[in-house]
């Protein structure tokens, strides 16, 4: 008897760039869950129906995926991975379609996004959905020749649609960070990273002094995020990535200290680089 298959949910339909993500991280002997939303994935992950989950946390060209980022917060799960994906935009139609006859794009809002300027000339009705794989999936059940999605050529390949267009992106060097969540994060690999969230008094030099508990252990950031409390205005949470692992000594004194400097802190997760 062979042993079980890791389950892995990720946000989005077969053939998603997040479907890819689950791939890149842990091979081709893995069963990729999908889910409609990144709260399913969350709650997937807590309740033990699957191993881990794969969410979109940043992209290089639009920035950070706000909602993960809230989940995080608010959620017991931890980082336990990241990978990295390149992101090949392609337009996809109706077999009988050609680019001429396109009227309506679907896709994901970050991925409509990040072909603004292809879909300004192509001067089309543009429609945002819950991801871009889903997207091909709803142009392939309407059947309408003037309707096309924005999605990967795996998609394409996967609902028996045809590319009209390969290479749509703004920017050609696009990518996006994935996280994995768990119910643990993962021990020292030597080239870690660690996660955390925390917020500050609203007062002059708060920042700059929780700040300071790195660059006196001469710890690098490798990231800073912040995100409004939702309680006041004009009050913020802050995300940030370190490099180095939580039980490190120098990270771990680190954190003791930033606590002190705090009005909470919470850590994500330690976990190896993303590498390629």
């Amino acid at each position: 008897m062979g042993e079980r298959l890791l389950k892995v949910a990720f946000q989005g339909e077969t053939g998603a760039y997040s479907e890819v993500a689950v791939y890149k991280h842990f091979g081709v002997i893995v069963q990729p869950i999908p889910c409609k939303t990144f709260q399913e994935v969350f709650s997937k992950v807590y309740s033990g129906i699957v191993d881990y989950g794969v969410l979109p946390i940043e992209n290089s060209i639009e920035g950070s995926v706000n909602q993960v980022y809230d989940l995080l917060l608010t959620h017991t799960l931890m980082i336990c991975g990241e990978v990295v994906v390149k992101i090949d935009h392609c337009l996809i139609g109706n077999p009988n379609s050609d680019l001429g006859s396109i009227k309506r794009v679907y896709s994901h809002p970050q991925a409509l996004a990040q072909c603004s300027e292809f879909l300004e000339k192509l001067k089309c009705e543009v429609i945002p959905t819950y991801d871009t794989a889903g997207s091909v999936k709803i142009i392939k059940e309407r059947g309408w020749i003037g309707e096309a999605a924005i999605a990967s050529e795996k998609s394409a390949e996967i609902y028996g649609m045809k590319v009209l267009a390969r290479g749509i992106a703004n920017h050609p060097e696009n990518y996006t960070r994935f996280v994995i969540v768990s119910k643990e994060d993962m021990p020292p690999s030597g080239n870690d990273k660690t996660s955390i969230i925390f917020a500050v008094k609203h007062a002059p030099g708060a920042l700059y002094e929780a700040l300071s508990v790195f660059a006196k252990r001469g710890i690098n950031l490798t990231k800073i995020e912040s995100r409004p409390t939702r309680k006041k205005p004009w009050e913020y949470v802050f995300y940030l990535d370190f490099e180095g692992h939580r039980i490190e000594p120098k990270c771990t004194d680190a954190l003791r200290e930033l606590r002190d400097k705090t009005l909470f802190m919470k850590v994500l997760g330690s976990f190896p680089k993303a590498v390629g």
